[in-house]
């Protein structure tokens, strides 16, 4: 594959999970209770879980549900910028678009019946993009420190 057609594909994975993201946010916990599709079925498998663990009444599936998100999230964003700009600003901006983009998130709730604007998950969101970037940019970072040191070291051979 190309360096282009990476970038592309790079660039559509992200927008494809913003579109998740919002389709998320268009739904409420209730909707998908009971539902037999994919989505539907873990999150009443969490629940479940949530509830033997937790107690009945506490949704800590819904904060894991939105850390999650923004981790692949910021992930994807930086994999994305870091064909534009060096790593680290990569690192940084993908985690303050994902952040910005939470912001927008919970406006959008705003409009969905059932559904809030809550800070609490935005603090989540940005907390799981940047993990999800860092996570990207660490691995980047030693691909890189390991494609210099095979270089140095052919370079050391052909001496």
């Amino acid at each position: 594959m190309t360096l282009r057609a990476r970038m592309v594909a790079s660039w559509v994975l992200v927008a494809a999970w913003a579109c998740f993201i919002f389709f998320m946010s268009a739904h409420t916990g209730a909707d998908l209770d009971g539902g037999s599709d994919l989505v539907g079925r873990i999150k009443a498998w969490l629940d479940g879980i949530q509830s033997a663990l937790l107690g009945e009444g506490v949704d800590a599936v819904s904060s894991i549900a939105h850390f999650c998100e923004y981790l692949v999230f910021g992930a994807l964003l930086n994999n994305a910028l870091r064909h534009h700009v060096p790593l680290r600003c990569a690192l940084i901006a993908a985690v303050l678009v994902a952040s910005l983009y939470g912001i927008t998130d919970e406006v959008h709730q705003l409009f969905v019946p059932g559904r809030a604007c809550d800070p609490v998950d935005w603090l989540v969101d940005t907390a799981g993009a940047a993990t999800g970037s860092l996570l990207l940019w660490l691995m980047a970072r030693r691909k890189c420190s390991e494609a210099e040191s095979e270089a140095s070291r052919k370079s050391r051979e052909a001496a």
